[in-house]
């Protein structure tokens, strides 16, 4: 199991994937957006989305949990 959290304080500007999904290695799980920058968040890891803790329009701080994938 796997957890892939925030490396910084941004809005979650798009959820790409939902609870369920397949993901490979390098895929993206979400872009942030920051200081008028999108920032992909990608994932390290094949597997399943287990949990998906954010939602469009959240604002999240460094180290708040996105996602775990299984």
């Amino acid at each position: 199991m796997a957890e892939v959290r925030a490396e910084m304080v941004a809005n979650v500007w798009k959820v790409v994937v939902k609870e369920g999904d397949t993901v490979s290695d390098g895929d993206t799980l979400v872009i942030l957006e920051s200081m008028k920058m999108e920032i992909p968040v990608i994932t390290e890891d094949d597997g399943v989305v287990r949990q998906l803790k954010v939602n469009e329009g959240d604002v999240i701080q460094e180290g708040d949990l996105i996602a775990v994938i299984e």
